[in-house]
C-alpha cells in the first residue's frame, strides 16, 4: 500500500511538473517569441472589452424586455446576468483558494501588457467570457449568433495569454467555468420562477 502511494503521488508530481513546463512553454512562445506586435493594441481592446459587454449585453436585453412587455426577452436577459453573476463568484472563489502567481511573477521574461489583479488561476475574463457566450447561445441556438459569440470569447480567452497575464492552463479552466456557470445559471433562473422555459413569442437576436 505504501509503494503505491509513493507511486501514485510520484505521477501526480511528475504530471504536474510536466502541465507546468507545458504552461510556460506555450505562453512563452506566444507572448515573447511570436507575439505579433502590432495586435497588442487590439488584443487588448478585446480584453478590456469583457466587462462592458458581459453587463451590457443582459442589461440591455432586460431593458427591452420591459419596454416591449415582453415576458420571454426579460427573462433571457435575468438568466445571462445570473450566469454573470455565477461566473464571477466561482471566478473569485478558486483564486483564493489556489492563489497561483501570475506567468509575469514567476517568469521575469514575460511580458505583462494588461492589468492582471489577484491570482493567476483561473481566468476571471475567460471564465465571464464563455458564460455569456454560452448563455445567448442557449437561449437562440442560432449559428449566426453562436459563432459571433464564442468567437469573441475565444479572442478574450487568447488575448489574456498573448498579453502575458495569464497561463493557458488558467483561461482553459476558465472558460470550461464558464460554461458550466451558464448551464447552472439556466436551473436557476427556471428555478427561480418555477416555470418550465416561456415559450419563444420574441427574440432580441
Amino acid at each position: 500500500m505504501k509503494k503505491l502511494l509513493v507511486i501514485l503521488f510520484t505521477t501526480i508530481s511528475s504530471l504536474s511538473t510536466h502541465a507546468q513546463s507545458w504552461d510556460y512553454r506555450v505562453i512563452r512562445d506566444l507572448n515573447v517569441v511570436n507575439r505579433p506586435k502590432n495586435l497588442d493594441k487590439g488584443f487588448q481592446f478585446i480584453s478590456n472589452s469583457t466587462s462592458a459587454v458581459c453587463i451590457g449585453v443582459p442589461v440591455s436585453i432586460m431593458a427591452a424586455g420591459l419596454f416591449t412587455h415582453d415576458k420571454n426577452l426579460l427573462q433571457q436577459g435575468e438568466q445571462i446576468a445570473i450566469a454573470y453573476g455565477v461566473s464571477t463568484i466561482s471566478t473569485w472563489a478558486f483564486k483564493l483558494t489556489v492563489k497561483r502567481d501570475r506567468p509575469f511573477v514567476t517568469h521575469p521574461d514575460i511580458i505583462k501588457l494588461s492589468s492582471g489583479g489577484g491570482s493567476s488561476f483561473p481566468s476571471g475574463h475567460a471564465n465571464n467570457a464563455f458564460a455569456l457566450a454560452t448563455s445567448v447561445f442557449l437561449e437562440n441556438k442560432k449559428w449566426y449568433i453562436g459563432v459571433p459569440a464564442f468567437t469573441w470569447a475565444s479572442l478574450v480567452a487568447y488575448s489574456r495569454v498573448d498579453l502575458g497575464v495569464h497561463y493557458p492552463t488558467d483561461v482553459l479552466t476558465g472558460a470550461a467555468f464558464g460554461v458550466g456557470s451558464a448551464f447552472a445559471a439556466r436551473k436557476i433562473n427556471r428555478w427561480i420562477h418555477k416555470e418550465k422555459p416561456v415559450p419563444k413569442t420574441a427574440a432580441l437576436f
